[in-house]
């Protein structure tokens, strides 16, 4: 685990459920430290430093954004629950709501899934709401790294504007 960055951590937490591309991991650490997350957890399959393909991605994001491994995702929503923190999911399912309808609590956990498989059963039967961006094309889905800046700059919104 890595820290230190130049500016204060807002109450914000990323949690990546097996995601397999390095590109998309770099991406996304990259965009936490930007948006003043205080800690991404990297879970199971999910691509972890050291790795080129990530930290060529992240642009130098894995030395100023702190990130820890963890075997299971379960334990990553499990450990931020005992610090009182919701989590809360973005995938395309029946009952979620579009994001833009939902109001972060702060502080949040937010959990991004695999790339072609979202987040996986067993870790969405323990979040506390799942929110999705609502798609206006034919496709039903965005890039995880994509739909991770659209969701981290919303709380960022909305925590700026409490």
């Amino acid at each position: 685990m890595l820290a230190g960055t130049k500016h204060d951590k807002r109450g914000i937490y990323v949690v990546l459920d097996g995601l397999r591309s390095a590109f998309n991991v770099g991406s996304i650490l990259r965009t936490s430290e930007a948006a003043g997350v205080r800690m991404v957890y990297l879970c199971g399959r999910t691509a972890h430093p050291p790795n080129a393909k990530l930290e060529k991605t992240a642009l130098g994001a894995v030395n100023t954004v702190a990130w820890k491994y963890l075997k299971t995702t379960e334990d990553a929503v499990a450990e931020l629950h005992d610090q009182g923190v919701r989590v809360i999911g973005v995938e395309t399912i029946a009952d979620s709501v579009p994001y833009t309808e939902f109001i972060f609590p702060n502080p949040v956990g937010i959990v991004f899934g695999h790339e072609l498989y979202g987040i996986s059963k067993p870790v969405l039967a323990r979040l506390d709401k799942v929110v999705r961006i609502p798609m206006q094309g034919f496709k039903t889905s965005i890039n995880v790294a994509t739909a991770c800046g659209i969701v981290l700059f919303e709380i960022v919104r909305q925590h700026r504007e409490l």
